[in-house]
């Protein structure tokens, strides 16, 4: 078992395509400890019913600032917990 703790910073906008298979991906590789913050940039679509839909407490998801993908990346790693990131776009 691993001993750091992984924080999964993930930048969403109008992702619903792809959300659900690359989120139930993610949380399929992480332990217990770790976490997903999901920065989402103001997603029209169904991007954040799908989200919550997963019901899982490693799930964190935050507004961004409607600034664009680099800050919307900030803005999940301001966020973040952990010693270890993982970058993740849904587009």
């Amino acid at each position: 078992m691993r001993k750091d703790k992984i924080s999964v910073a993930m930048a969403t906008y109008n992702g619903e395509k792809y959300i659900y298979e690359q989120v139930k991906t993610i949380l399929n590789n992480l332990n217990e400890n770790d976490e997903i913050i999901i920065s989402d940039d103001g997603s029209t679509d169904k991007t954040l019913d799908i989200i919550r839909k997963f019901n899982d407490n490693r799930i964190k998801v935050i507004q961004g600032h409607r600034k664009g993908i680099k800050q919307n990346f900030a803005n999940a790693i301001e966020h973040t917990n952990r010693r270890l990131y993982i970058f993740s776009r849904s587009r």
